[in-house]
């Protein structure tokens, strides 16, 4: 179950990377989610707080498809709860890249 779950991840975010990114109305909405809702726990700079840094530098050794999963899925077991109810695949993946190489204001 694990494994086919994993293939499946590396599946969806080795296709979204592909596809188009968001439109910049949903851009700015994905901003604000980040901001407000990842801040909550991830500290409202990213900076950290329940929830580990967020900043380029913490995420340099970390797998793209990693990060986009665990965006999308949540981590069971912990506080990091699933938003695939609130994006899309790529959307996640969107986030991802803009989380590595500085995220917006």
């Amino acid at each position: 179950m694990l494994a086919s779950r994993l293939f499946f991840a590396l599946f969806w975010v080795s296709t979204a990377s592909v596809a188009a990114e968001p439109d910049v109305a949903r851009q700015k909405e994905l901003v604000h989610l980040v901001r407000q809702d990842c801040g909550s726990c991830h500290g409202m700079t990213l900076q950290g707080g329940l929830g580990p840094a967020l900043l380029p530098a913490d995420l340099r050794d970390k797998p793209v498809e990693g990060l986009a999963a665990t965006i999308y899925y949540g981590r069971p077991g912990t506080a990091m709860p699933p938003w695939k109810q609130f994006m899309s695949e790529a959307e996640a993946n969107w986030i991802v890249q803009k989380l590595m190489s500085g995220f917006p204001q």
